[in-house]
């Protein structure tokens, strides 16, 4: 006879089986015990899907991305005290689709709102980093929104901390590009023969 966990997981079996990542994404790991088979996906561009139909109400959205953690292999969940399952997220959780400016130099703030409406101020809790692509070369930059959970900055929003960059020499005599918020210097790529 099967207890807890096993039936649960033995009733959403077929659920689960029916659960198709995207083409591209990786497999779905294994379930944990007690673990829900949530069809949730969040598209590269931020919608939130359930079902294979995008979430139409944002505060839905909202809702589930203050229960949305990362774990240490990578592994997205939305944990509740009584119940947590993986979802698929296509690159990243949110997307920064604004840029506010205050200040200049080292004392300068950046703050980017996400397309869930939720602000941060760039700096040493919520950092920016640029992740260029292993083929084209072609930057992507991010900023943590919080623990392991990162907007990526839309490509409009990234020219405008282009225009407004700063170079630096680094110690090691290379010259780079980057910005200032929050007393922090985050780097934006290097300077190509500098």
């Amino acid at each position: 006879m099967k207890v807890g966990d096993e039936m649960a997981n033995d009733k959403r079996a077929p659920r689960r089986a029916a659960l198709t990542p995207p083409v591209g994404a990786p497999p779905l790991p294994a379930r944990l015990p007690g673990e829900e088979a949530y069809d949730i996906r969040i598209a590269r561009d931020g919608t939130w899907f359930h079902n294979g139909d995008p979430i139409r109400r944002i505060e839905l959205a909202k809702l589930f991305s203050t229960i949305l953690q990362r774990d240490e292999a990578g592994d997205f969940w939305l944990m509740t005290p009584v119940e947590h399952g993986r979802i698929i997220v296509e690159d990243s959780p949110f997307v920064a689709v604004e840029m506010t400016v205050l200040g200049s130099g080292p004392e300068q703030i950046l703050s980017f709102r996400t397309n869930l409406d939720q602000w941060v101020e760039a700096g040493p809790d919520h950092p920016i980093r640029v992740v260029d692509h292993p083929e084209t070369g072609e930057p992507t930059p991010y900023i943590e929104i919080k623990s392991r959970l990162d907007a990526r900055i839309l490509r409009p929003v990234f020219y405008e901390m282009v225009e407004r960059s700063d170079i630096r020499v680094r110690d090691d005599g290379e010259s780079e590009v980057g910005l200032w918020s929050n007393r922090v210097f985050f780097a934006l790529g290097r300077l190509p023969g500098a």
